[in-house]
């Protein structure tokens, strides 16, 4: 379900919007998550990344309150996240499943949802619902794994909480829908919301994320601003020539050298270009282009696989 809360009184803007510090978390004998550090700042979308196992959900039930961390904290604008009371004031919470009572209409729910905590912003609320397209007079065992999921993300961005934990967040949505998440998630990064965006949709986190985190097996991998990780990898050069191909073969910066069909090349580059270029000046290229990775291929080159 969701957790919606209305901002506390006090300022916000003095401590992290989540900070976590050497958390370590086992079951048994897997360890699902690893001494990880991170910090949210306040009034960012932060995207949370990982295959499954990767230690998200582990993650974002410790943010939660939901399980206690075995070894480190975590803290919700300086509050300890195990204090549940005190950490949900300043959070709303959607997740990837959604369970409704089923015998409540969408309005009873979304009603009750903003009676539990300090409120909603009723005004707010009416534009969403017309925005998502939400039928509210029917009983919410009717609805669609999409309805479901429209309901939870009304009741979190109407809550207008100052942080805002949203687990997959439009599994079930169609593509229209997902245009009205974005652009709700542009609203609350407008209004000064903190967004905690755990995904697989990689083309939705590289369109509204401020910052990224990669986790792998329960580790860091990277965290960092979306044009400092296409900093850290390299381009993608495609080329067409002439005659011969280029010798492209132990030229510094150069590697993954693939032919596409005749005359055409594929290669990526990493650091200064002028030892490519020098080369394929010589070899009457006709034509070249160049990209930044997206972040799919950045976060499948962390886990060995060939980015297509």
């Amino acid at each position: 379900m969701v957790t919606a809360a209305a901002p506390p009184p006090r300022a916000l803007d003095t401590d992290p919007a989540v900070a976590i510090q050497n958390l370590s978390k086992r079951f048994g004998a897997t360890l699902a998550v690893d001494d990880l550090t991170l910090e949210v700042r306040p009034g960012e979308v932060f995207g949370f990344l990982g295959p499954n196992g990767a230690g998200k959900s582990t993650t974002i039930r410790c943010l939660l309150g939901m399980i206690r961390p075995g070894i480190g904290s975590v803290r919700v604008f300086g509050d300890d996240a195990a204090d549940v009371r005190r950490a949900h004031r300043h959070l709303a919470y959607v997740p990837a499943d959604v369970a409704l009572w089923p015998a409540l209409t969408g309005a009873e729910i979304l009603h009750l949802i903003a009676a539990t905590g300090p409120g909603a912003d009723p005004g707010y609320r009416a534009e969403l619902i017309e925005r998502f397209a939400l039928d509210t007079g029917k009983p919410a065992k009717t609805y669609s794994t999409g309805n479901r999921q429209k309901v939870a993300l009304i009741a979190a961005f109407a809550s207008r909480a100052p942080l805002l934990v949203l687990d997959e967040p439009t599994s079930g949505l169609d593509p229209l829908m997902e245009h009205q998440f974005r652009a709700c998630v542009e609203q609350a990064r407008e209004r000064g919301q903190t967004v905690f965006l755990s995904s697989h949709q990689l083309g939705e986190v590289e369109a509204l994320c401020d910052r990224v985190a990669i986790l792998r097996a329960g580790r860091l991998v990277q965290i960092a601003t979306l044009a400092e990780l296409r900093r850290l990898h390299r381009s993608v050069v495609e080329i067409i020539y002439d005659d011969r191909p280029p010798a492209l073969a132990g030229v510094e910066g150069v590697e993954s050298v693939e032919t596409l069909d005749t005359h055409r090349l594929r290669f990526t580059l990493t650091g200064t270009a002028a030892p490519a270029l020098r080369v394929l000046a010589d070899a009457g290229v006709t034509s070249l282009s160049s990209r930044e990775p997206s972040l799919e291929e950045i976060f499948l080159g962390y886990y060995g696989q060939a980015a297509r």
